[in-house]
């Protein structure tokens, strides 16, 4: 249960620390510097990313973790 704990608070510190502090700082720029309205289409954009790196970051770090020995 432990190792199950470990890994959702390592996959939340990827996604919501890196990810989406990343992709929201820089998506807006490059829209406007695209000349898109940053403020329509940067929501959803940063949506679908932080949605996939979230998903793909938990199943990754639980392949990673599954293969430690289990602590008694």
């Amino acid at each position: 249960m432990l190792i199950l704990g470990l890994v959702l608070a390592s996959a939340m510190i990827l996604n919501l620390g890196l990810m989406a502090g990343f992709s929201g700082a820089v998506i807006p720029l490059v829209l406007k510097a695209l000349k898109f309205d940053p403020a329509m289409g940067a929501g959803i954009i940063v949506t679908g990313l932080t949605d996939a790196f979230g998903f793909l970051s938990f199943l990754g770090l639980a392949t990673i973790f599954q293969r430690l020995p289990e602590p008694n």
